[in-house]
């Protein structure tokens, strides 16, 4: 369903993927073609941004930015099918805007920030399971569970996008996040690798979602638990 209200959800989705490639895989193409320029930043600058558009735009449309969370989501019932499609659609085409503002920028000669990996693929895959795991972990916990400090949701989910790209990023580029990895995949034409990088973060997010909502809500509370759903 489109209408003028959803629209704003989508376009608030699309900004926020925005945002977050642009300057998350900018900063790896700087990396790439500035020999100065200190990679040692990179995971900074993706949590700093993640971060930045919680707090931006998370009050309008949750602040996905990531079909692999916004499944997930769903899959939990935090949010209804009617928008699953179109959050992922326009997550997508934030992504693809920003390749090509990289593209416009720097031109072509560079692997646009793409995910890839040079370990065997079985490796590949639990790492990718594992930080999209502990991210939808993370983000389920903060951002859906009354019992939180919503107030430091931002600064909780962009430390962990941070600390996964810090440890993950030398072994798979540390994607998470399909709309991620697909639109520097397109733009560089690097596709061998892209299955991983959608398959994989969808299924360790809708894990990391379904083991919280799990542990948060035990058949037998106890007497100091509250608020539990």
């Amino acid at each position: 369903m489109m209408n003028k209200q959803n629209f704003s959800l989508y376009l608030a989705e699309l900004i926020g993927t925005f945002f977050m490639v642009f300057f998350g895989c900018g900063s790896m193409i700087l990396a790439e073609l500035n020999p100065d320029y200190s990679g040692g930043f990179i995971p900074v600058i993706w949590g700093g941004v993640v971060s930045i558009m919680i707090y931006s735009v998370g009050h309008l449309s949750g602040a996905h930015f990531n079909p692999a969370v916004t499944i997930s989501f769903w899959i939990a019932k935090k949010i209804s099918f009617q928008r699953v499609g179109f959050y992922i659609l326009f997550q997508v085409i934030g992504a693809l805007l920003a390749s090509l503002s990289h593209f416009i920028i720097w031109g072509g000669e560079h692997s646009f920030g793409a995910t890839s990996f040079e370990s065997n693929i079985g490796l590949a895959i639990f790492v990718e399971f594992l930080l999209s795991f502990i991210l939808m972990f993370v983000i389920t916990s903060v951002a859906t569970d009354s019992r939180a400090v919503g107030e430091f949701a931002g600064i909780a989910i962009g430390s962990t996008v941070g600390l996964c790209a810090f440890v993950g990023g030398p072994l798979t580029k540390a994607s998470m996040n399909p709309a991620r990895s697909i639109a520097p995949a397109i733009f560089s034409g690097e596709l061998t690798q892209l299955w991983i990088y959608i398959i994989t973060p969808v299924i360790g997010a809708i894990m990391g979602a379904l083991v919280y909502q799990f542990i948060s809500c035990p058949s037998n509370p106890s007497e100091d638990t509250h608020g539990c759903c």
